[in-house]
């Protein structure tokens, strides 16, 4: 990165944008590791968000493209979620960010003991 860039053109603030939030990664995170899950599946999936959340969450990722929503013409309309192909592209932040997780807590677990 050009270190003369401004805040206001920084490549990390616009990614930031659409993947911030405190759920958005977690989201996207089960959608990588399960291809299609319906919106009762994410909430299960993510202990502590509420519904109010996740409908909004899922909504602007839907609206940026990175999520799809699939509406199954079935009584009661079952409802399913997944990753797009532009979402996929993801995939390797998501998993750097699992593997840093994991390395973080094991090394805070160390310097405890």
């Amino acid at each position: 990165m050009d270190r003369s860039t401004s805040a206001d053109e920084c490549l990390v603030s616009s990614t930031l944008d659409i993947i911030s939030g405190k759920w958005k990664m977690v989201i996207l995170f089960h959608l990588m590791s399960e291809p299609n899950l319906r919106f009762t599946e994410l909430m299960r999936r993510i202990p502590g968000i509420t519904q109010r959340v996740l409908t909004k969450q899922l909504r602007e990722l839907e609206q940026d493209d990175i999520i799809a929503r699939t509406i199954y013409p079935e009584i009661p309309p079952r409802v399913e979620y997944a990753m797009t192909e532009y979402g996929q592209t993801l995939r390797p932040i998501l998993e750097m960010m699992h593997h840093w997780g994991a390395n973080h807590l094991h090394r805070s677990r160390a310097r405890m003991e």
